[in-house]
C-alpha cells in the first residue's frame, strides 16, 4: 500500500511551504515519526515528520514551493526493511611497479643584469619607496635596463589581483529568510518609523544579580539574567504609555490591554521572534523560565508559528553579539521595538563626582503615525528609571518575595 504524505498546515494563515532539504534519499526506508524534510514557511522553519514506516519515494525536489495539502512523497507501507549486512573490507593488494624519474637536465641559470630588466640602485630605490616591483615595470634603458626615470614614471598598481583566492559562491535564500526581507523593507517604506535614544546605568542590576542569582538558580531551575529586569521594565511603562501598546489597523488605532513581548532570538535558519504571552501577569521566574524555553526551541528547530504571532510589542537584544547602538526595525504590525546593547563601563558624574558605572545605550525604534514624542521619549524615560530603581519600581521594596526566594 502507497501512502501519499501532504504537506500539513503550519498555521491557518500559511497556504504554502518550500522544501528546504530533504533528509533522506528516494528509494531509503524510513520509520514512523522519522524526520524526513525540513520546509520552510514565511514565518518558520519546520521538520516534516514521517506519518508511516516503508519505503519512501520523492515527489518534490529540493526548493520546491508546494501548496498546503499536495503530494510530496509516497510511503510504500507493504515493503520490509532491508536488513544491514556486515561487510567486511578485503584489502587488495596490487603489485605497482615504482617509475624510475630520470634526472632533467636543470636549465641554465640567468644571472640578473641591468639587461635583463633589473632597475638600476638609483631606480631601486625609487620603486621600493613606492610600493612596486621591479617587474612590474618596463625598463626603456639599453637591454630593457629600468632607469631612474622608469621609476619615477612608474605609477602604483590600484588594483592589481594578490595570490588570493577571488571566487564567489551564490545559494537560494530560505523562504522564511526572503519573507523577512520583504517585511524589513516594507516596514522602511510603509512607517513613519522613528528612533530615541537613552543610556541606562546597570549598577543596580549587576549588584542584584550578584547578590541573589546563586540562590535564584538554585530555587527554579534558571538563571537570574537581564531580560526579566527589561521584560518587566516594559510591562510597566506600557501601562504608563498604552499608546506605544498599539497598531493600525486601517484607518483605525488598535490598543491592547495585554502585553504579549516578543523576544528577538537568533536561530538556526535566521532570526526568530517568539512571544512570551501575558507577560504582565509573570514574575521574575515566570519571564525567565519563559525566556529559555523560547529560545531552546528556537535554537532547536521546534518553534511553531503560533509561538511566534500575536506580539504587541519587542524586545531585541544585540549587545549580546557587540553591538554598541543600533536603530532596530519595527516588528509588523507592531508599532515599537526596544533595543538593547552591550554594556561598556564608562566615567559618569554621580552625586556631582566622576564614577566608573557598567552604562547600556537603549534604542526605541517607533512608527510615528499613532506614537509621538511625548509616548515614545516618556517609555523609554520609564524604561530606564525602572532598570536604575528596580528594587523600588519592579519589586515593589520586597526583593525576596519578588525573586520568590
Amino acid at each position: 500500500m502507497a501512502l501519499e504524505m501532504k504537506v500539513p498546515s503550519p498555521g491557518e494563515s500559511i497556504t504554502e511551504v518550500e522544501i528546504a532539504q530533504w533528509l533522506v534519499e528516494d528509494g531509503d526506508y524510513v520509520e514512523k515519526d522519522q524526520a524526513i524534510a525540513e520546509v520552510d514557511s514565511d514565518k518558520a522553519t519546520l521538520e516534516l515528520p514521517a506519518e508511516a514506516s516503508g519505503v519512501i519515494t520523492l515527489k518534490a525536489e529540493e526548493g520546491d514551493v508546494v501548496a498546503v495539502g499536495e503530494v510530496v512523497c509516497l510511503i510504500d507501507t507493504d515493503a520490509a526493511k532491508p536488513e544491514s549486512d556486515a561487510k567486511e573490507d578485503t584489502p587488495k593488494e596490487e603489485a605497482k611497479e615504482e617509475k624510475k624519474e630520470e634526472p632533467k637536465a636543470e636549465a641554465p641559470k640567468k644571472e640578473a643584469t641591468y639587461a635583463t630588466g633589473t632597475p638600476s640602485p638609483a631606480a631601486n630605490k625609487i620603486l621600493q619607496e613606492k610600493g612596486i616591483k621591479p617587474e612590474a615595470v618596463s625598463g626603456t634603458g639599453k637591454a630593457g635596463r629600468i632607469t631612474k626615470q622608469d621609476a619615477v614614471d612608474a605609477v602604483p598598481s590600484m588594483g592589481t589581483p594578490g595570490n588570493g583566492s577571488r571566487n564567489s559562491s551564490s545559494k537560494r535564500m530560505s523562504m522564511l529568510r526572503r519573507r523577512v526581507a520583504e517585511r524589513l523593507v516594507s516596514v522602511k517604506n510603509e512607517t513613519a518609523m522613528l528612533t530615541t535614544f537613552n543610556e541606562v546605568d546597570m549598577s543596580k542590576i549587576f549588584e542584584l544579580r550578584a547578590k541573589y542569582k546563586d540562590r535564584f538558580r538554585d530555587k527554579h531551575g534558571v538563571g537570574l539574567g537581564f531580560m526579566s529586569f527589561f521584560t518587566l521594565a516594559v510591562v510597566r511603562a506600557l501601562e504608563l504609555y498604552p499608546d506605544v501598546n498599539s497598531m493600525i489597523d486601517g484607518d483605525n488605532m488598535v490598543t491592547f490591554d495585554f502585553k504579549d513581548i516578543s523576544i528577538a532570538v537568533s536561530g538556526p535558519k535566521g532570526l526568530m521572534v517568539p512571544v512570551i504571552r501575558n507577560a504582565e501577569t509573570l514574575t521574575f521566574r515566570g519571564v525567565e523560565s519563559e525566556v529559555k524555553r523560547l529560545a531552546t526551541r528556537a535554537r532547536d528547530g521546534q518553534i511553531t508559528v503560533d509561538e511566534m504571532t500575536g506580539g504587541t510589542f519587542t524586545i531585541t537584544n544585540g549587545g549580546v553579539f557587540g553591538s554598541m547602538m543600533s536603530t532596530p526595525i519595527i516588528n509588523p504590525p507592531q508599532s515599537a521595538i526596544l533595543g538593547m546593547h552591550n554594556i561598556v563601563e564608562r566615567p559618569i558624574v554621580r552625586d556631582g563626582a566622576i564614577a566608573i558605572a557598567p552604562m547600556m545605550y537603549l534604542a526605541l525604534s517607533y512608527d510615528h503615525r499613532i506614537i509621538d514624542g511625548r509616548e515614545s521619549v516618556g517609555f523609554l524615560v520609564a524604561v530606564k528609571e525602572a532598570i536604575e530603581d528596580p528594587v523600588e519600581l519592579l519589586m515593589d521594596g520586597n526583593i525576596e518575595r519578588a525573586l520568590e526566594l
